[in-house]
């Protein structure tokens, strides 16, 4: 770190210590050629995530515009709000970790989709249908027909492994 007095480039920690609820560092310098003492911060960078839009328009990533979202397709459904929460923390948190500054709302959607399926299968079936525009009632049943294979799925393959046990255990 510069001296913002001298220029000098060899300056050395005195003191650190957390501020802001640990979320920075606060660091006393002080620069050998000087003499003089100045303090800098030491933060995380945050960078803006960006979604590209469906109709080609970017906007900022608003969590609470997610979050309503959500609370809307879960809306007189068992899920509290902290399941809701928890949903976008996942979710915002996948995103953050692909490192990309821009990613798509379809990209969005999907994560969306995929933590509903886990926590409400009608909150699911809901947001799908505003999220991929069901046009009418055969591509909805085709959802939920898609719902009920994969519960037959996990219903014989939960069956084949209890045969299984039971098989052993004889």
């Amino acid at each position: 770190m510069k001296c913002p007095f001298c220029d000098n480039a060899d300056t050395r920690v005195i003191d650190s210590r957390p501020t802001e609820e640990g979320h920075a560092i606060r660091r006393r310098r002080g620069c050998d050629k000087c003499g003089r003492r100045f303090t800098t911060y030491e933060k995380v960078e945050e960078t803006i995530l960006m979604v590209a839009k469906k109709d080609g328009k970017r906007e900022a990533f608003d969590r609470n515009k997610l979050l309503r979202g959500i609370a809307r397709a879960c809306e007189k459904r068992p899920v509290t709000m902290a399941a809701m929460e928890g949903i976008v923390d996942e979710i915002e948190r996948t995103l953050n970790n692909t490192m990309e500054r821009e990613v798509s709302s379809d990209m969005i959607g999907e994560l969306v989709m995929e933590q509903l399926k886990k926590v409400d299968e009608v909150a699911y079936v809901r947001f799908a249908s505003v999220y991929r525009q069901f046009t009418d009632v055969n591509t909805f049943v085709k959802e939920i027909e898609k719902l009920i294979g994969n519960h037959r799925d996990q219903g014989s393959r939960a069956g084949l492994t209890e045969s299984r046990t039971e098989k052993i255990q004889k």
